[in-house]
């Protein structure tokens, strides 16, 4: 077999970022479950008229198809890898809304797949984690302020460059280009999502070439996005642009509380940015963007959907926020801006004077494991220099060695000491690997 060749934007992580990116998920679970969100997985597929109904993603999406199909079966045609994790969401709020309790508050940490060109912070295959709240009919607007609250909260947890939740509110923008005149909102709503891919003057060109706006008026889209305030101060400097229309007003007053509420939570984390449009068509409201400060791409996404969730006269609207780990450590990973205490998770090793005590090292190794500690046994009965040497090269930061008593070394200091597998503790920044920001 010739040797394989890596699949660009499926990444498989080395076993000490594994242990990054499990910390990660482990520290933003707990986050979510603190704040009353129960978990929940769906399928990896979904029907391609589905996935493909909202936003502009038809190129993005993986079709499945069997190698030796028969011919008259058709039973997985049109299907396709899902592609984020909001749209399996609604579908499964419709197919089992009779048995949640609702406002039901969900998350969801899994992966999803989409086609676009691999780069830095961008995959093919990644792992999402999300939080949704959706009600039937009516969802309140207090839960667009704690979807930023609780986002801030998962990634404060986490040895990162500051966060900044960039976020924004669709009617502002859609009020502000009905105020203008523009003939298609909802096209100028896609062009200017665009403005970090083509810039000002490219943004401008798709104004009017897609959504029939006049240049003065595209120019004054520009003007609009260039707003930013980590203050309410944002809504008179919207004001001053001397645009008015009723839909605009409810989004500035909107977006007004999500700032004033995440000043007092967590005080410059979460800023007003009128640039953030998010291209997909089921937004309706609040949006979000998470970037890294020092990282130009965004790590996470999301808002409010009032429509998506909806069969009929069933209607569930919802807002949520994604955080991408799997691109918010590829690019920390790129930078070397991520560091783990050890690449294994073992904790103490079991020495053997030789290879008959292995059964004596073993029942050793279970004790110590029963009590929480990770432990491993020497693989072969070397002499106890080399079996040091093997615990230096794994990062393991302790031998236990049998005896009568046995002894435990910190190999590190040097340090031996009389111990026993029922009681000996390893002091808790050693139990587990421990991860940190590089300087």
């Amino acid at each position: 077999m010739s040797k394989p060749t890596p699949l660009s934007g499926f990444p498989e992580w080395l076993p000490p970022q594994r242990i990054i990116e499990q910390y990660a998920v482990d520290r933003i679970r707990r986050t979510f479950e603190l704040n009353g969100f129960s978990p929940i997985e769906t399928r990896a597929v979904e029907p391609l008229d589905q996935l493909l109904r909202k936003g502009e993603t038809s190129q993005e999406v993986y079709v499945l198809r069997r190698l030796q199909a028969d011919a008259d079966d058709a039973s997985d045609s049109g299907l396709g890898l899902h592609f984020d994790l909001t749209v399996p969401f609604a579908r499964y709020v419709l197919e089992n809304a009779g048995r949640l309790t609702f406002p039901f508050r969900r998350y969801q940490i899994q992966k999803a797949w989409r086609g676009e060109r691999p780069q830095v912070g961008r995959y093919r295959e990644f792992l999402q984690a999300d939080i949704d709240v959706v009600d039937r009919d009516t969802l309140p607007f207090h839960y667009d302020v704690e979807m930023a609250l609780v986002a801030a909260d998962a990634l404060a947890g986490l040895p990162l460059p500051p966060v900044r939740i960039r976020t924004n509110n669709r009617k502002i923008c859609e009020g502000f280009y009905l105020g203008l005149g523009i003939p298609d909102p909802s096209a100028a709503l896609r062009a200017v999502d665009k403005l970090d891919k083509i810039g000002p003057s490219g943004v401008v060109e798709l104004l009017v070439a897609t959504a029939g706006a006049t240049e003065a008026q595209a120019k004054a889209c520009l003007a609009l996005g260039e707003i930013t305030s980590a203050d309410p101060g944002f809504a008179e400097q919207v004001t001053k642009l001397g645009v008015s229309d009723p839909m605009l007003d409810e989004g500035v007053a909107e977006l007004v509380a999500v700032v004033e509420a995440a000043r007092e939570h967590a005080k410059g984390v979460v800023v007003a940015d009128l640039s953030i449009a998010r291209g997909l068509d089921y937004y309706t409201g609040t949006v979000y963007e998470i970037a890294l400060e020092g990282f130009g791409s965004s790590v996470g996404a999301g808002g409010r959907y009032d429509n998506l969730a909806s069969a009929g006269d069933e209607r569930y609207p919802g807002v949520g926020i994604s955080i991408g780990i799997t691109r918010l450590l590829g690019v920390l990973f790129g930078q070397d801006a991520l560091a783990v205490s050890r690449h294994v998770p073992t904790c103490v090793l079991v020495a053997l004077p030789a290879e008959e005590s292995r059964g004596g090292a073993n029942r050793t190794a279970a004790a110590l494991r029963a009590r929480g500690i990770p432990v491993e046994v020497s693989p072969s009965a070397a002499k106890f220099g080399k079996q040091i040497r093997y615990a230096e090269r794994r990062g393991i930061p302790y031998v236990w060695f049998p005896g009568e008593p046995d002894t435990v070394k910190d190999i590190r200091s040097g340090e031996q000491v009389e111990a026993a597998a029922s009681s000996w503790q390893p002091p808790e920044a050693d139990l587990w690997p421990t991860v940190t920001g590089s300087p």
